[in-house]
């Protein structure tokens, strides 16, 4: 039977002045307390593997639910900037987003010379006119607004 000659201790730490063979160059060891060694972490790389075939969706009585987002609704303000009286009422009529040039729809008094309306959605612009109790068109042109926007305006009768 034959010992085993080599030992299972480690070799002592190289000091200061100890010399050290390095690619055929005697280097200076550095001792640990002068220059802490830095780990270095190595990571394994992963084999690249085959797509995996996708899967049948499975047979279940429970069903995924499907949500949908609603997407925001598109909302126009038409803000009238007048002090019509008190007692009296400001209404529009008009083309577009619900608003017909037969009957006024009721706008909301806000403060004693605000009036304001929301009207929804509509595929074109949206022509109106403003009226003093659903009677006295107010003077000039036609008013034209996009969907979507926020206007204000001081209407004249």
């Amino acid at each position: 039977m034959k010992k085993n000659t080599k030992s299972n201790k480690s070799p002592a730490p190289a000091t200061k002045s100890d010399p050290i063979k390095l690619a055929g160059k005697t280097v200076k060891a550095v001792s640990a307390a002068a220059k802490p060694a830095k780990k270095i972490a190595i990571k394994p790389v992963a084999k690249p593997t085959k797509a995996a075939a996708p899967k049948a969706p499975a047979k279940s009585a429970a069903k995924a639910k499907i949500t949908a987002i609603a997407a925001a609704p598109v909302v126009t303000t038409i803000t009238a900037l007048i002090d019509i009286g008190f007692g009296n009422a400001l209404y529009l009529r008009g083309e577009g987003a619900g608003l017909s040039w037969d009957r006024g729809v009721l706008m909301n008094c806000v403060a004693n010379d605000t009036w304001s309306m929301e009207l929804g959605e509509a595929s074109r612009p949206i022509i109106y006119k403003f009226l003093v109790n659903d009677l006295t068109w107010s003077a000039g042109e036609d008013y034209l607004v996009n969907s979507g926007a926020n206007l204000n305006i001081v209407p004249t009768f």
